[in-house]
């Protein structure tokens, strides 16, 4: 008979795994990072194609994510000194330096706390998870991809801004958001709010769906 394998996965609204861990610039403790955004990315394993493609891709991003005071942490299942020799190969190869941290974890102790090992996946290699932390320390949003496709970098910027966007103005984001588009205002909870709402300046659809800009 076939043993099951059950996954762990991090809350939504909740604080975020804390973890000590080595990585390619010294030793980090996730709590230690509070008072910045954290996104903790994983990829399956060094030294193979898609995964290269999409560590250039977060360097070119970087600084962006730096400027939103975001913290970027790398992470796969494997030792320190296989992240070094390959981002010393993406360096010779495509010119490109990496300048986040990459987690070693060959024990899987953070890949297990964070749901980025599925077995129907590879029991091996963790499969490209995206985590969004706040400067609190709370998880605040995941993606999840397969092993074959790689992430598309503007839907992780414009995730970190929408997540921002929401706790300065107390606001929600409507689909396909982007920075500088209206956000979604709270709906009504009485009756004297939904008549009061028509004179507060916001653009209604009807009576629950307002917009305004910010």
């Amino acid at each position: 008979m076939e043993q099951e394998t059950s996954v762990t996965f991090p809350a939504l609204g909740e604080p975020a795994p804390d973890f000590e861990a080595e990585t390619t610039q010294g030793p980090i403790k996730l709590s230690a990072l509070k008072g910045k955004w954290v996104v903790l990315f994983s990829h399956p394993a060094d030294f193979t194609p898609v995964c290269t493609t999409e560590f250039i891709a977060f360097s070119e991003i970087y600084e962006e994510l730096k400027a939103l005071n975001v913290q970027l942490l790398g992470l796969s299942v494997d030792s320190i000194s296989a992240h070094l020799g390959w981002i010393r190969a993406i360096k010779e190869k495509q010119g490109i330096m990496i300048p986040f941290p990459i987690i070693a974890d060959l024990t899987m102790k953070v890949a297990r706390k964070y749901g980025m090992i599925h077995p129907g996946q590879s029991s091996t290699a963790a499969v490209r998870c995206v985590f969004f932390i706040d400067d609190k320390g709370i998880m605040r949003a995941m993606i999840y991809y397969p092993l074959q496709n790689g992430r598309w970098m503007p839907e992780i910027i414009r995730l970190v801004k929408a997540l921002q966007t929401t706790d300065k103005y107390k606001v929600s984001t409507p689909a396909n958001w982007q920075p500088g588009d209206k956000v979604v205002v709270a709906p009504p909870k009485t009756a004297a709010e939904m008549e009061k709402r028509e004179t507060e300046g916001y653009e209604c659809k009807d009576w629950y769906l307002c917009f305004k800009k910010v």
